[in-house]
C-alpha cells in the first residue's frame, strides 16, 4: 500500500534517519545535522529557515525532521508535483480537523510498536517471532480499521487527487470481511490446540520437508466427544527430566511454523512501514497547518503561488514579506511588490538598514516554500522552478583565524561554482565586500558575468557602488534595478522600489541617529565617531 499524498506515482523518500527520530533514537537529529551539504546548512542559516521549521514544528521534533527534508528538497520538485500538493494542502486546510485526527492514529500506531516491540527481526527463535508478529498485527489492524472508518465517514468533504486515491484504497483493501479475515487467520496461527505438523524422513532417518497443515476446523459436540471414540492415532510422551527430548520436539516445532513466522513478521513489518510513511506525509501536511494557523492569528496574508517551468523566466510578486521576520516578531511586516519577467539578473542597492536583506530573504523563502509546495507570504507570486537555489551571504571574522574574511567568502563562492547548474538561482547579500572597493566590483562583476552565460538567475545585494554602475552602463534589458526607499528625512519605509544605483548607501543617517539618541541620554558612545561612521557607511 502506497500513500502517495506528496507525489503522484510514488511515497516521499525519508531519510534512514527520519524513522530513528520517529523512535526518539537520541543520536538521530545529530546524524541528521552531519548529512546536510553545505550548500543546505548555508540556506539554513542565511535564510534563517529554522524560524519557519519550528513554527511548522510547533514544538515535535519529528515535525521539523520532516518539514526540513520537504522544504530542502523541493528544489527536485517539477510544477505537476508543486500542484499536486497545492490541491492537496487546500483539502488539508478546509478539513484540519480530520486532518490532525488521521494524524493522530498514526502516531498511536507507530508509538505503541515502539514501547511494546524492537525489530522483529532482532528476535532469534521462530516462535517469538510469530507470537510478537500476531501482536503487532493485531494492534495495526485496530488502526487500519479506525483509518478506513474515517474514510468512509469523511471521504465525500476531500476533493484532491491524493486524497481520493488514498480514501478508495483504504475502502477497498480493508473492507470488513478482509479485516475479518485477517483476525481469523491471526487466531488461528496462534495455535492454541496445538502445532499440526507433516515431515518426511531423509537421510540417516532425519527429518525433511516440514510443513505446518491447517487442522480440521469443524469440532465434535460434547456429546460425541462424551460417548465418541478418539480417531486412531499413535503418540508419545516425554518424560517430565527428558531435557534432550523436549528440545528436539521444539526443534520440529520451530521448523514447522518458521515459515508462517516468517511471512507474518513481513506482513507486520510491511503494515508498519505503511503507517510510518502515513506518518511522514502527513506531517508535512501537519506543519502546513501549523504554519498557517500562526500567520492567520497575526494576521499575515499568504497565497498558493503559481509554478512555471524552469526557463520560462517568470518571476512576479505583490505584497511578498519576509515569512521568518513576521513569525519572529509575530506581526504583519512591510511587503514589496517586483516585476521581474525575464531578467536573469536583480541589482538591490541603497540605504544602510533599508531592508534590502530582508527582501533578498524573502524572496528566496517564497522560492523554497513554493517548491515545497505550500502556500507563501504574499497577496500574488508566481516563478519558474529552480533546481538548485544557493546563498552567498557575508560571514563575521572566521574566529578560528584560520583564514581570512575574504578566503573564506572565495572559498564558499567556489563550492557554489562546483555545484551550480542552468535555471539555478543564487543570492548574493554584500558578497566580496571584505576587501577594496575596485578588487571587490571586478571580483563580483566577473563572477556574476559566468553565471549568467550559465543561464543561473542572479540577485545581488551589494554597497559596491563600482560593479553597481558597471552592469547598469552595460545593461542589455536583462537586468532589473531596485533600490530601498528613503524618505528626505533619513527614515527608512522599508520598501524596495525600481531605481538606478546612488552613489551613497547614506551611513551617516545612521549615525546621526546614533550619535543624537546617545547625547540625549547624557553619555557618549564608548566608540570614536569615525569608528562608527565606518562601521555604518559602506561606500569608498
Amino acid at each position: 500500500m502506497k500513500v502517495l499524498l506528496m507525489h503522484r506515482d510514488r511515497d516521499f523518500d525519508p531519510h534512514e534517519s527520519l524513522r530513528d527520530v520517529m523512535y526518539g533514537y537520541r543520536d538521530a537529529h545529530e546524524n541528521l545535522e552531519l548529512q546536510l551539504s553545505k550548500h543546505d546548512q548555508a540556506l539554513i542559516q542565511d535564510l534563517e529557515l529554522n524560524v519557519l521549521l519550528r513554527t511548522m514544528a510547533g514544538g515535535d521534533d519529528f515535525l521539523f525532521e520532516v518539514a526540513r527534508k520537504a522544504i530542502l528538497s523541493g528544489c527536485k520538485n517539477d510544477p505537476e508535483t508543486i500542484l499536486y500538493r497545492q490541491q492537496t494542502l487546500r483539502d488539508c486546510l478546509k478539513n484540519a480537523t480530520v486532518m490532525r485526527q488521521l494524524y493522530e492514529i498514526t502516531v498511536e500506531a507507530t508509538e505503541e510498536t515502539r514501547k511494546r516491540w524492537w525489530s522483529i527481526s532482532s528476535y532469534q527463535h521462530p516462535s517469538s517471532i510469530l507470537y510478537r508478529a500476531i501482536d503487532m498485527l493485531e494492534v495495526l489492524s485496530q488502526k487500519l480499521r479506525k483509518l478506513r472508518n474515517i474514510s468512509e465517514a469523511q471521504a465525500g468533504m476531500f476533493e484532491s487527487e491524493a486524497f481520493r486515491t488514498l480514501f478508495a484504497m483504504l475502502q477497498k483493501e480493508l473492507s470488513d470481511e478482509y479485516l475479518a479475515r485477517v483476525e481469523g487467520h491471526l487466531s488461528d496461527v496462534k495455535f492454541r490446540k496445538g502445532v499440526l505438523l507433516s515431515a518426511e524422513l531423509g537421510d540417516r532417518n532425519q527429518g525433511t520437508n516440514y510443513m505446518l497443515r491447517r487442522p480440521s476446523r469443524e469440532e465434535p459436540n460434547w456429546f460425541k466427544r462424551m460417548l465418541g471414540k478418539g480417531p486412531q492415532v499413535y503418540t508419545f510422551h516425554i518424560a517430565e527430566r527428558d531435557q534432550a527430548g523436549a528440545e528436539i520436539v521444539s526443534d520440529m516445532r520451530h521448523r514447522g511454523i518458521s515459515r508462517v513466522a516468517v511471512a507474518l513478521a513481513q506482513s507486520a513489518e510491511h503494515v508498519l512501514g505503511f503507517f510510518k510513511m502515513l506518518r511522514i506525509e502527513l506531517g508535512f501536511y501537519i506543519g502546513c497547518l501549523n504554519l498557517h494557523d500562526r500567520l492567520v492569528a497575526q494576521g499575515s496574508s499568504f497565497c498558493f503561488p503559481v509554478p512555471f517551468a524552469a526557463g520560462e523566466q517568470k518571476h512576479q510578486f505583490r505584497g511578498l514579506y519576509d515569512v521568518c521576520l513576521a513569525l519572529q516578531l509575530n506581526c504583519k511586516i512591510v511587503s514589496n511588490d517586483m516585476e521581474a519577467g525575464g531578467k536573469h539578473l536583480i541589482v538591490i542597492t541603497g540605504p544602510n538598514q533599508g531592508g534590502k536583506s530582508t527582501f533578498l530573504r524573502s524572496i528566496g523563502i517564497a522560492q523554497l516554500m513554493m517548491q515545497a509546495g505550500l502556500f507563501v507570504g504574499a497577496e500574488m507570486f508566481e516563478a519558474e522552478v529552480t533546481p538548485a537555489l544557493f546563498t552567498h551571504y557575508k560571514r563575521e571574522e572566521d574566529a578560528s583565524m584560520e583564514s581570512g574574511k575574504f578566503d573564506e567568502e572565495l572559498a564558499r563562492m567556489s563550492n557554489i561554482a562546483d555545484s551550480v547548474v542552468p535555471n539555478a538561482i543564487v543570492l548574493f547579500n554584500e558578497s566580496f565586500a571584505a576587501t577594496n572597493e575596485r578588487e571587490g566590483s571586478e571580483i563580483a562583476r566577473q563572477i556574476v558575468c559566468a553565471l549568467l552565460e550559465m543561464r543561473v538567475k542572479v540577485c545581488y545585494v551589494t554597497h559596491l557602488y563600482t560593479f553597481a554602475r558597471t552592469v547598469a552602463e552595460t545593461n542589455d534589458g536583462q537586468a532589473l534595478f531596485l533600490r530601498a526607499e528613503r524618505n528626505p528625512d533619513g527614515t527608512r519605509t522599508f520598501r524596495i522600489i525600481e531605481g538606478e544605483p546612488l552613489e551613497t548607501s547614506y551611513g551617516e543617517d545612521l549615525y546621526r541617529q546614533i550619535f543624537e539618541v546617545n547625547e540625549q541620554r547624557g553619555y557618549r558612545p564608548k566608540r570614536a565617531p569615525s569608528v562608527i561612521a565606518s562601521e555604518l557607511c559602506s561606500e569608498r
